[in-house]
C-alpha cells in the first residue's frame, strides 16, 4: 500500500512539474513600413470600428491624439482625412481575459493601400494590459518611420 501511494505521489509530482513547465511564453512585437511611406505628413486621421472591439478603439483614438493627431472616429468615413487606421485584436481566456494579438495598419485612405503595419502578441505568462499593447504597437510603427528617415 505504502509503495502505491509513493507511486502515486511521484507520477502526481511529475505531472504537476509537466504542466507548470510546458507554458509558452511567447512576446513578440513587430512593425514594417512601405519603403515609400512618408507618415510625417500624416495630421488626420479616421480609426474605423473592428468587428470585436473590447474598447480598443478608444485606446487606439486616445493614443493617436496623445501624439498631436486630429483624430476622426465617427461611423461615416470622411474623406478629408491624411490616413484611416484598421485594427485587429484576438482575445483570449486564461483564467481571465486577456488580449493575445493586436494588429495595427496604416492606410491610404484614397485606395486602403497599407502604409504601414504593427503587431503584438502576448501570450498569458507575458500579457500586457490593452493600453500598453496599443502603446507597443503605435510606437514601434513610429519608431519604424524614424529609422527609415535616417
Amino acid at each position: 500500500m505504502a509503495r502505491k501511494l509513493f507511486l502515486f505521489l511521484n507520477l502526481s509530482l511529475l505531472l504537476v512539474v509537466v504542466l507548470f513547465s510546458s507554458g509558452c511564453a511567447v512576446n513578440r512585437a513587430t512593425a514594417t513600413l512601405e519603403p515609400t511611406a512618408d507618415l510625417a505628413g500624416i495630421k488626420s486621421i479616421y480609426v474605423t470600428l473592428a468587428p470585436d472591439d473590447w474598447g480598443t478603439k478608444l485606446l487606439i483614438v486616445n493614443k493617436l491624439k496623445t501624439m498631436g493627431y486630429m483624430v476622426i472616429d465617427g461611423v461615416d468615413r470622411p474623406s478629408n482625412v491624411d490616413a484611416v487606421v484598421t485594427y485587429e485584436e484576438k482575445w483570449m481566456w486564461d483564467i481571465t481575459m486577456y488580449m493575445l494579438e493586436l494588429t495595427i495598419t496604416i492606410r491610404d485612405p484614397k485606395n486602403d493601400f497599407p502604409l504601414a503595419s504593427g503587431n503584438s502578441y502576448h501570450t498569458s505568462f507575458t500579457r500586457l494590459s490593452p493600453e500598453k499593447m496599443v502603446d507597443e504597437v503605435i510606437n514601434n510603427i513610429f519608431k519604424q518611420q524614424a529609422k527609415n528617415d535616417k
